[in-house]
């Protein structure tokens, strides 16, 4: 289900392309009833020189903005913004891009109790603990996932999303 801009989301040969204006498509189907609480996200992503996207996980629809619930993994290697591919975005970033533009990578997201951990092609790049008295709505919680179009320039694929519920 997407917002905003829908005609942002397109599938070509089974690859989730993301280019437009900014909009969110977020699952909606009948895994977990789309609300995830611990789970190990992992999904093939690629960059275009200059794309800005991101993953969201334990968000929920909105019609339109960003989404206001859940957290952000950064997809982005070349972007301005410095904020890089797999860091989580204002909470725990990073700083150097871990993949290459046109290269397919392997993006991970696993959370476990109050505990996130993202990782690309395997080596881990954030391992935040979410503190007890956190506060506002960037906390784990539940909920579905999903992807940003940043923005009418940025090009990024996405493909092979497998989600494994934990306990």
């Amino acid at each position: 289900k997407a917002s905003e801009n829908p005609d942002s989301f397109s599938v070509k040969d089974g690859v989730i392309v993301v280019h437009g204006p900014r909009a969110h498509l977020f699952y909606d189907g009948p895994v977990e009833n789309h609300d995830f609480t611990n789970f190990h996200f992992k999904a093939d992503v690629m960059t275009k020189p200059g794309a800005n996207s991101g993953l969201y996980f334990h968000t929920r629809f909105q019609e339109s903005g960003w989404p206001s619930i859940g957290y952000e993994v950064q997809v982005n290697q070349t972007h301005g913004d410095p904020k890089k591919s797999s860091g989580l975005y204002g909470v725990q970033d990073v700083a150097e891009a871990p993949a290459q533009d046109n290269e397919w990578y392997t993006q991970e997201i696993i959370v476990q109790g109050n505990r996130i951990v993202t990782k690309v092609n395997g080596r881990t790049l954030v391992d935040y603990v979410q503190p007890d008295d956190v506060e506002g709505d960037r906390k784990l919680s539940s909920g579905t996932f999903a992807i940003q179009a940043h923005d009418p320039g940025s090009v990024v694929h996405v493909k092979n999303i497998k989600v494994k519920p934990l306990p």
